[in-house]
Order: C-alpha cells, then sequence, then structure tokens
C-alpha cells in the first residue's frame, strides 16, 4: 500500500476543510502530517467531528482572516458575448436544436473525441444550437455528465462555444445540455 505525503494529506484537508459528512455516516480523521522544522502543530478535539487547529511559526499570531477560497468558475450558461435575450431563449430550449450527439455507451475516451469532431464539424457546417446527451448516469454516478461540462471549459472547446445551459426536459433535462457555437469565421 502506497503511503500518503504529508504534502498530499495537506491538499486533501484544505479541498475537504468545508465537507460535512452525511448524517448517521463515521467520519474517517487523516493522521496529522509531522509539522515542519519551527512551525508549531496545535489539534484540540473538541467533539467528534471538531477540531481547533493552530497553523504557523513558533511565536507569530494567528491571522484572523482564512484565506480566500477559490473563485469557483463561471456557471457553464453565463459566457460573455451573449445578450441576456438570447441567454435566456437557451436556457427555455427555444432555439431549434440542428443536430443531436448522443454519447451513451462510450468510454470517456471516446466521449472526448466525439465531442470535439462534433463541436468542430457542427460549427464548421454553420450549425448554431446542439444538443449533447450524457444521460443521467444512474448506474455509473454520471461520469459523462460531470465530464461534459468539463471538457466544454477546456480551451480548445471553449473557443467554439458561445454558451451552455441544461436542456428542458424535452430534450433530456439533466441529461443532457444545449450548446450555442459561435459563428463560424
Amino acid at each position: 500500500m502506497m503511503r500518503v505525503s504529508s504534502d498530499d494529506i495537506g491538499l486533501w484537508r484544505r479541498a475537504m476543510r468545508d465537507v460535512i459528512p452525511l448524517r448517521g455516516r463515521p467520519e474517517y480523521p487523516l493522521p496529522s502530517p509531522p509539522p515542519l522544522p519551527g512551525e508549531a502543530r496545535v489539534e484540540v478535539n473538541a467533539g467528534a467531528s471538531k477540531a481547533l487547529r493552530i497553523d504557523g511559526p513558533i511565536g507569530s499570531k494567528p491571522s484572523r482572516q482564512s484565506p480566500a477560497p477559490p473563485m469557483p468558475p463561471p456557471p457553464l450558461d453565463t459566457f460573455a458575448g451573449l445578450d441576456r435575450a438570447s441567454a435566456e431563449r437557451l436556457r427555455r430550449g427555444r432555439y431549434p436544436i440542428e443536430a443531436r450527439l448522443d454519447l451513451h455507451g462510450m468510454t470517456q475516451a471516446e466521449a472526448h473525441r466525439a465531442l470535439n469532431g462534433f463541436v468542430a464539424g457542427s460549427r464548421s457546417l454553420g450549425r448554431r444550437v446542439v444538443l449533447v446527451i450524457t444521460g443521467h448516469g444512474r448506474i455509473s454516478g454520471g461520469v459523462l455528465k460531470t465530464a461534459v461540462p468539463r471538457w466544454l471549459n477546456e480551451p480548445e472547446l471553449r473557443r467554439q462555444v458561445l454558451a451552455i445551459a441544461g436542456a428542458q426536459p424535452r430534450d433530456g433535462g439533466g441529461g443532457a445540455l444545449y450548446l450555442l457555437l459561435r459563428k463560424a469565421s
């Protein structure tokens, strides 16, 4: 079994600092990484799920403010360059869908290639609104449902896509996305 480094533990703790365990589920604490030279680390267990930790150089005063969490990425349906009326039409499914891509049954690699080709091909053919069907992912946990928005935010695809919105129930609901493609130049 691989040992987890103190850097990885610290990164995991920062990523999970705001996560609260579900009711009735046990909390699995990670071991504390060893303190760095010249650094004091004090943990006081104040209950089953509450711990007080003071980190910092010895003799330093604790900071009053915790560092600001990183800014979340902008919502997928608010890309720059889209007016409010067009955004609303896209969200409500009022644009005619010119092409559909169904990713059901594909692996992530196959789906990524298919999405890249579909978006590039649709844009080169002058299509503006397309539908990408990922499926709800009830069995596998929605791997493609979570991966497709991430792929669409990659620079290669983001340059081609003006806006993204979740589809209306008649078009697939939570298992599909409307893409408003930029005009081909």
